[in-house]
This record gives structure tokens, sequence and C-alpha cells, in this order.
């Protein structure tokens, strides 16, 4: 009887102590995205220049989404946060520069080096003062810097390595871009290592500035521009899929000409703010003694 009881009683699924599978896919991502930027300089080392630029894309892309959905599924962490840098500096930090001097820069020799140094450094220096601002703040979410006033919430300090290293490509687009369209003149100048080489050394040194720039996170469009904006981000995928290079190369030129009007924007919204907190003077009455 006792054989039979223990025969027809339910089993009980055994528990695993650790994270959940949901909290694990921002990890992947990124190391998705990681995996991306290597397999860029592996291509590149046999010259395939278009599959290296779409590759450093590809983990641009990766890495705007794991943040986004580590937020959303509660799977923020501090290894995350020390993992996704860690892809941050190799994708966007080594790789570009590798990726660029053995496209054009190792035919100015040896000082064709020093920019893809100095920019690779111009990022781990970035993505180290974005560490330590979370560890100066522990009790805080490990998602980004301690909190910053209401007017620059929006706003990030320094280029972004992601899009440091969308410009520092930006030649690469271009010379592709030229490239397919038989003007190999023009090819071949945006190719001369004087171009990848300030470039590199311009957006290092803008990575690491205090410069404000729009994050794009919390950006309210109003209603009326609503339609405008998506009609145009329907006709930039349309060019994107026909002209991905100039396309590519586009969207460069327009985040860099957006950096004025992004500090001209904090510039307005940090002097309103200022000026909301400037101490009022109440006056003590009139003469006939009325408050």
């Amino acid at each position: 009887m006792r054989g039979r009881l223990r025969r027809f009683r339910p089993r009980t699924r055994p528990r695993y102590k650790g994270p959940s599978f949901n909290r694990l896919v921002p990890n992947i991502l990124t190391m998705l995205g990681l995996c991306a930027g290597l397999t860029g300089i592996r291509v590149a080392l046999d010259e395939q220049w278009e599959k290296a630029a779409v590759l450093i894309v590809v983990a641009g892309a990766i890495d705007g989404l794991d943040g986004r959905l580590a937020r959303l599924l509660k799977g923020t962490s501090r290894f995350g946060a020390e993992f996704d840098s860690l892809s941050d500096f190799l994708c966007f930090g080594v790789a570009p520069a590798l990726i660029l001097y053995m496209w054009t820069l190792h035919d100015a020799r040896g000082i064709g080096f020093a920019p893809c140094l100095l920019f690779a450094v111009c990022s781990a220096l970035r993505l180290a003062r974005f560490n330590a601002s979370i560890v100066d703040a522990p009790s805080l979410p490990l998602t980004g810097p301690p909190p910053k006033p209401a007017y620059a919430q929006n706003f990030f300090t320094g280029v972004p390595a992601p899009a440091g290293a969308g410009l520092a490509l930006c030649p690469m687009f271009a010379a592709l871009a030229f490239a397919g369209w038989d003007m190999p003149g023009m090819a071949a100048a945006m190719r001369h290592p004087a171009v990848s080489g300030v470039l590199l050394v311009v957006v290092g040194a803008l990575m690491v500035s205090t410069l404000p720039t729009w994050s794009f996170k919390n950006f309210k469009v109003p209603a009326e521009l609503v339609l405008p904006l998506l009609l145009g981000i329907g006709a930039y995928v349309a060019v994107l899929l026909t002209e991905p290079w100039a396309a590519l190369a586009g969207a460069g030129f327009l985040y860099a000409g957006m950096l004025f009007f992004s500090v001209r924007s904090y510039t307005r919204l940090k002097r309103e703010a200022e000026a909301m907190l400037e101490p009022v003077v109440v006056s003590g009455g009139d003469k006939g003694g009325n408050p």
C-alpha cells in the first residue's frame, strides 16, 4: 500500500538558484555586439571593408538595444554595466581605429598609428569616467551616472562611444559610396590618410570633452511634427536600403551638424533654470506702511 501511495505521489520540480533567463538576455546581446566588433577586425585583415563597416554598425545597433532591454526586463546589474563598457571599448574604440589604420592610415607609416592610438585612449577615458560615476553613487541604479539637473537629463557629457565610432568611419562610408557611383577621384580623396587621421583626433577630443549632446532618451516630439518625422524616417530607410553607404555617411554628417544645436539648447535650458533660482527681492512696503 505504501508503495502504491509513493508511486502516485506528485513529483516536485527542482528549483535552481540563479537569475532568470530574461535577465540574461541583455548580457547575451552585449556578447553578440562584442562578437560583431571582433569579427569586424577579423574581416578587415582580409581587406573586406564593406563587411567590417557593417559589423561595426551592427554592434552599434545592438548597443542601443541592450541597455534599454535591461531596464525593461529589470535585469540591470553591476556585471552588465562593466561588461557593456568593455564591449563598447573594443567595438567603438579599438575596432574602428584598427579598421581605419588597415584601410588607409598604414600608408602614413608610423605617424599614421598615432591618431588610432589617441582615439582608443580617449574612448577608454570616456568609459572609465562613466564607470567611475557609477562607483561614486552605489545606491543608485547601475544604468548610468548620478542624477543630473532636470534640464540636463536629456544630454550626454561628450559624444557617446557608438556615435564617435560612426563619425570616425564617415570617410570609409563616403569612399564606399563614391566608389559605387564610379567616382574614383572622390573615393581616393576620402581615403587619404590625412582625412581619417584628423577626424580621429577631433572625434577623440569630442568624446572626452564636456560638450553636451542630445541623448534622445526622453526626447518629446511635438504633435504637429510626428507625421513629418515618420515620413522622414521612412525616406531615410528607403535611402538606407538602396544606397546604404551614402545614408550612413549622411547620418554621420547630420549628427555632427546637430552638435551645435545641442549645445545651444543646453545653454538655453541652463540659463532658464538658473533664472528661476535667482533670489526674489521682496519690497518692504510703501510709505504708508501697507505691506
